[in-house]
């Protein structure tokens, strides 16, 4: 306040200026790594410098051999990210409406989540084998759990008041979902699903690096193998952009779905 009179906001920085922010660290990152490489400081077997990656990324871009091993990579998360998603939600969903059903599944589903992944992989394999019902499995198993807890905490978290008011407006069970529990809870399950969308790219990894034939984790173990570093790090940043890329889009969904919150943007 100055004179009595509310100060104005202050401007805020454009889309440009943000993205430019956004770059300064991994851009000074790479520059520094490059000149350290350049000048002899790091081992090029042990950390190859950026343009020698960019030249690996280029070779298997061309061969084609990066893009199909992408693609099914790809089908992987998105197979058990749906899977394990839906069941996390419709399990969520169940135990936050009723207290039954919390005291009947949620012990379950909490000793369940607090088993490690790589403790399953062998059963998994002695089950389903390494194909690729085993690499679903394991993924879906990470994917699992946080929608569950979001969507059950989204629920619960529901002020009581509004159930109140629909009973009294005699809504019906179906239309005191639609129109109560899932908009309120909405928050908290688009936060279950970024989060299951990050463990769905690190099950990938723990699935393709163990018992695979194909995608970014096998090539990446396979170059491993013959000491072929760049292509390593080629897999490494496949696997941050798609998660970078997949967590941007369920942002912007978030964004759509709830403009009718007033929240702060700092």
């Amino acid at each position: 306040m100055r004179n009595g009179v509310l100060a104005s906001p202050s401007k805020q920085p454009g889309k440009w200026a943000l993205l430019g922010l956004a770059l300064i660290l991994p851009v000074t990152g790479l520059l520094v790594w490059q000149l350290l490489g350049d000048l002899g400081y790091l081992s090029e077997l042990l950390f190859p410098t950026p343009y020698t990656i960019s030249q690996s990324f280029v070779d298997l871009a061309r061969s084609g051999d990066l893009w199909a091993n992408f693609r099914i990579s790809a089908v992987r998360v998105f197979a058990g990210f749906a899977l394990g998603g839906g069941i996390g939600l419709a399990a969520g969903i169940a135990v936050g409406l009723s207290r039954p059903v919390e005291k009947l599944l949620d012990p379950s589903i909490q000793m369940i989540r607090m088993v490690p992944s790589l403790a399953i992989v062998p059963l998994f394999i002695l089950w389903f084998g390494i194909g690729e019902e085993s690499k679903v499995l394991l993924i879906a198993k990470g994917a699992l759990f946080p929608v569950y807890i979001q969507t059950y905490l989204g629920i619960r978290n529901v002020d009581n008041k509004l159930f109140e008011v629909a009973r009294v407006l005699g809504f019906s069970r179906w239309k005191r979902m639609t129109r109560l529990v899932l908009p309120a809870a909405t928050p908290n399950i688009l936060l279950g699903l970024r989060l299951s969308l990050g463990l769905s790219w690190l099950g990938l990894v723990v699935a393709e690096l163990i018992a695979s034939t194909s995608g970014i984790g096998y090539m990446m173990s396979d170059a491993r193998q013959f000491a072929d570093t760049p292509v390593v790090f080629v897999g490494i940043i496949v696997f941050a952009v798609a998660g970078l890329t997949t967590d941007t889009i369920v942002r912007y969904i978030e964004q759509r779905l709830l403009r009718w919150k007033d929240r702060y943007a700092g």
